[in-house]
Formats: structure tokens, sequence, C-alpha cells
């Protein structure tokens, strides 16, 4: 490593940030990534001051870099030389721009939040009356009645149940749609 330093002058940690940047505007990935690990620090320690918050620094990091990576490759950044405060003047407006968004939606939620927030949920399961399901089971016809069990107590699909009862499988389907219509009716019925 230190060999192919010396070999290269113009190795990454030896390099300006200038340097780095033109390289970067070149299409260098090892410049991104030596610009990266020296100017990320910076950009979290700015936003750790400005915004208080680790996540919202680490998202201020991404965003800066990202956007600082895409003007330098787009040849945006006039003096390359001045790269750290170019930087550092992104952050700034990023920082305000996300304590704006963040005051707004603060402001939103407390003239708005009851009013969004959701009426507590008071729906209740019916309860289902077994007995009076065996009672309307027992009332289907036979075959009806075979198609629901297979259906739903074995868990057979509707190829299994025809060959079973030598029908097809779409006849099988509109039996057990049938069978299911009827239990509905006779369970929902006023006894």
């Amino acid at each position: 490593m230190l060999a192919a330093m010396a070999a290269n002058p113009e190795s990454a940690t030896e390099a300006s940030d200038a340097e780095l940047a033109g390289r970067v505007r070149k299409g260098d990935r090892a410049a991104e990534a030596e610009l990266f690990r020296r100017l990320a620090p910076r950009v979290r320690l700015y936003g750790l001051r400005h915004l208080r918050d680790p996540a919202a620094a680490d998202d201020l990091v991404q965003d800066v870099l990202l956007m600082t990576f895409d003007s330098l490759r787009a040849g945006k950044v006039r003096e390359e030389e001045r790269l750290t405060s170019y930087v550092l003047g992104t952050c700034r407006r990023m920082a305000i721009g996300l304590a704006r968004s963040t005051a707004r939606r603060q402001r939103l939620l407390e003239r708005f939040g009851p009013e969004l927030a959701p009426a507590a949920w008071t729906h209740e399961e019916p309860t289902l009356d077994l007995p009076r399901l065996a009672r309307c089971l027992e009332g289907l016809p036979e075959r009806e009645r075979t198609v629901v069990v297979l259906s739903f107590y074995t868990d057979r699909g509707s190829a299994e149940i025809a060959a079973e009862l030598g029908l097809s499988p779409a006849n099988v389907r509109v039996v057990r749609y049938r069978a299911l219509a009827r239990l509905r009716g006779c369970i929902e019925a006023r006894a």
C-alpha cells in the first residue's frame, strides 16, 4: 500500500480537497470515497449542533454529500479550492430547510392533531353461536354439507373435492357458494 502511494503522488490521502474535487468531476470513485471520509464527520457535527438529533444529522450527511458529489460531477462547483465552504453552506441551507419543515409539521399537528387522531375502535367481534351453526349445517342437503365440510374442516381444494365426489371443480365452487349463502341466511335468521 505504501509503495503504491509512493508511486502515485496524487494518492487519495495526500491530495488536497480541491484536487480530490477535480478528480470527482472526472468520475474518480476513490476520490469520492476519500472526500466522503474527510467531509462526513464535519457535516455530522454541524447536523448534531443545529438539528440536535443523531438520525437527522446522519440524514444531513447523506443529503449534503450526495448533493455535493452531484454538483461536482456536473461541474457546478466553481471554486473547488473552497469546497469545504461550499459543503458547509449546503449544510446550513439544508439544516434550515429541515428545521422549517419540522416546525411546520409540528404547528400543523398542534392545530389539526386532535381532529386527525383516529376514533377509538369500539367494534366488537360478533360471537359465533356454535349450536346454531351446527343445526344450520345439518339442515343443508348432503352434497352441500359434504362440500362445506371437506372445504373448511379438512382444508381441501376444489380439484380434490371434485375428484372425490365425481364433480367438476367449477361445480364444486358453485355448490360451496350456494351452501355458504344458505348457511349465512340460516344463521342470520331470527329464531
